[in-house]
């Protein structure tokens, strides 16, 4: 079909094709906030906070569908995970885990999902597109970590009161190793090369980093901050960037994310941020990173390439898990 410039049907046409494309969206943080059972969204781009919605009871961890449409989240108090739509914000369907849920990861295909269960020991194995256990994988006393290899191959698990990172086959769902960390590891992240495994421990003060492929110990992250204890430097959120050269380190009551080369393992920079830095996500162009400050009740924004902070922003009651989502 054919029209004539400056017609009538060639109006209405631009105005369909108006309508039906959609303006290009900003990316979108998500925030939990611990104590309010609720969700913050943030535009990336206005760096504001434009929604916040209603979830379970004591949400924490939350991480994205592989595609991007959904929002999974541990509702801890009500023993579930929460998948809610990440667009619109409407609760689509409630999953199975243990007791307490605190973080979960998704294998690199979408499915299953991989839920540390803080009250059972225990490593919930549900299949997403089902809504129905595989199995439960037997772990140390208090598991929460959360890491998954970039081949989909191993899943670590760290237990906060046994004191060890646990590597588990995602074809057998056994566990095959155990590594001696220091007192109560809270997250395991794999580098994006898959090389190096970075394992945080909120009491022993360090960061330990291990080689996957023979589980060896290869250093050791200790941090010093002029005028703070060292009983206050508590380290829980690792990032690292996509490049494999920088990691951030969430500091907790030391309020301050630590930048660490992660070839050297030496701290470059402390960057002061909220009160107890808990976790962090970048922006899918790793230009923005998002810490969530739990008794401050705010994310502070990181300016990677600057390596600056360069604006606060409220949210709810502890904000605890944060998630960006590619929009």
């Amino acid at each position: 079909m054919r029209f004539k410039v400056g017609s009538s049907s060639t109006l209405g046409v631009c105005v369909a094709l108006m309508v039906s494309t959609p303006a290009a969206l900003a990316d979108t943080a998500f925030v939990t906030n611990e104590k309010d059972n609720t969700v913050s969204v943030i535009d990336t781009e206005k760096l504001e906070v434009i929604k916040t919605f209603k979830v379970g009871q004591r949400p924490r961890g939350i991480i994205l569908s592989k595609d991007g449409k959904w929002l999974i989240i541990c509702a801890s108090d009500d023993n579930i995970v929460q998948i809610y739509d990440s667009r619109t914000y409407e609760f689509i369907k409630s999953l199975p885990s243990g007791p307490d849920p605190e973080l979960l990861i998704l294998h690199p295909s979408g499915n299953p999902l991989y839920i540390a269960n803080e009250d059972d020991n225990l490593v919930t194995v549900v299949d997403i597109k089902q809504g129905k256990i595989l199995t439960d994988i037997p772990v140390g006393v208090e598991p929460e970590g959360m890491g998954m290899s970039p081949d989909g191959k191993v899943l670590v698990n760290t237990s906060e009161t046994t004191n060890m990172a646990h590597f588990i086959s995602t074809v057998t769902n056994k566990t095959f190793d155990n590594v001696l960390v220091d007192s109560r590891p809270r997250v395991a992240i794999f580098n994006h090369s898959g090389s190096q495994l970075w394992v945080s421990s909120e009491v022993g003060g360090t960061v330990t980093v291990i080689n996957p492929a023979d589980r060896k110990i290869v250093g050791k992250i200790n941090f010093k901050i002029p005028g703070i204890t060292r009983e206050a430097i508590q380290p829980v959120g690792v990032r690292i960037t996509k490049d494999d050269k920088k990691a951030y380190v969430a500091l907790g009551p030391a309020n301050r994310v630590a930048i660490v080369n992660t070839e050297t393992l030496k701290v470059e920079k402390y960057l002061l941020v909220g009160q107890r830095v808990w976790q962090l996500a970048f922006t899918p162009n790793d230009k923005l990173l998002f810490t969530t400050n739990g008794t401050s009740n705010d994310v502070s924004i990181i300016d990677v390439d600057r390596q600056k902070v360069i604006k606060s922003i409220r949210t709810g009651r502890y904000p605890w898990g944060v998630v960006v989502a590619p929009f």
